[in-house]
């Protein structure tokens, strides 16, 4: 098992849904448009801050996921901006159907940001954790869908997602999770990839607290077996940056996927389709949840037992690196 690997002096640049707090009171002291919506959920989704500035444009709609949705559509049909925070579990599965027919059928601008999303809410167990909702959401016709890697590019992607028309799924963590950005500054784009570390004999395509553990691993291969690895941040899983997967395929011929998500439909789905749609051969592996629902115990000791931590990844990599899958070198030949 992993355990904890930070302390709580680290917390406090460490929390993500803080960080989104913050950047739309940011937001609503610039546009009176945006509002916030939640189901009794205000503290532990922070949205709960924009309610403390602007107490007039936060609703409470009490623990009714399907009227949140609802009040969040006829709001947006009004001319509003609304950001709507519960847990991803709830906003994905108990309200679906008022995210499907209420808002992204009729294209509406509602941010949903989801919290607690993955097993980061480990020791309420699978109830609460969500390891669906990167395959439900991107099957969402109008839909975006982005899975920020850290605060600051949580901060980033709220942002964004309010310049951005239409409906908008963000997920993010509990609260706490390692830090790959230490400042904004970065180009940052819905539906642009981007490189983190450099390499050329295997590409590991990440999202969310996946991507700090990816990083990682990629140092320890280079240093302790001269392993380069390429380490993508696809922060956002619709629309996939198709190019820098087809780039990583011709350049690597190896893909590793990593999600704090059931490997079924998620990242790793969406990164097959596009390889197995351009007719190149690649070695390939997903790393995440496997089919089962998901056992109880911290954010870090689940994502060791399942494999997909820095250790996991490490052992991952040095086994598709053994793979034998090719003959020669050539990869013009591939059809």
């Amino acid at each position: 098992m992993g355990g904890l690997n930070y302390t709580m002096e680290d917390t406090a640049k460490l929390s993500t849904a803080e960080l989104y707090g913050k950047t739309l009171v940011d937001l609503a002291d610039q546009h009176p448009e945006v509002v916030g919506l939640t189901s009794d959920l205000a503290k532990s989704t922070k949205i709960g801050v924009l309610g403390e500035k602007y107490p007039e444009r936060l609703i409470n709609v009490g623990i009714a996921e399907q009227n949140l949705m609802g009040t969040a559509a006829g709001m947006a049909l009004n001319g509003m901006v609304p950001f709507v925070s519960t847990f991803a579990v709830f906003t994905t599965m108990r309200a679906l159907d008022q995210v499907h027919t209420d808002i992204c059928y009729q294209n509406l601008n509602v941010k949903m940001i989801a919290t607690h999303g993955g097993l980061s809410f480990g020791q309420a167990g699978t109830t609460h954790h969500c390891t669906e909702d990167i395959s439900i959401m991107r099957s969402m016709a109008n839909c975006k869908v982005i899975i920020p890697a850290d605060g600051m590019e949580t901060a980033n992607a709220v942002q964004a997602a309010y310049e951005t028309p239409g409906p908008i799924y963000i997920r993010i963590n509990r609260g706490f999770d390692q830090q790959v950005y230490d400042t904004t500054e970065y180009d940052y784009e819905i539906g642009k990839a981007v490189e983190l570390h450099e390499g050329t004999d295997l590409t590991l395509i990440a999202c969310g607290s996946a991507v700090w553990s990816a990083r990682e691993a990629a140092k320890v291969l280079m240093s302790t077996d001269g392993i380069s690895v390429r380490v993508l941040n696809m922060h956002t899983i619709k629309p996939l940056d198709k190019e820098a997967v087809l780039k990583a395929v011709h350049e690597t011929r190896r893909i590793i996927t990593v999600e704090d998500h059931n490997i079924i439909g998620g990242l790793g789905s969406a990164v097959a389709e596009v390889m197995a749609e351009s007719g190149k051969a690649c070695a390939f592996k997903r790393l995440g949840v496997p089919d089962t629902f998901s056992i109880i115990g911290l954010h870090e000791d689940l994502m060791a037992h399942y494999g997909y931590d820095v250790n996991g990844i490490i052992a991952a990599v040095r086994e598709v690196m053994g793979a034998d899958f090719e003959e020669d070198d050539d990869w013009n030949d591939e059809i």
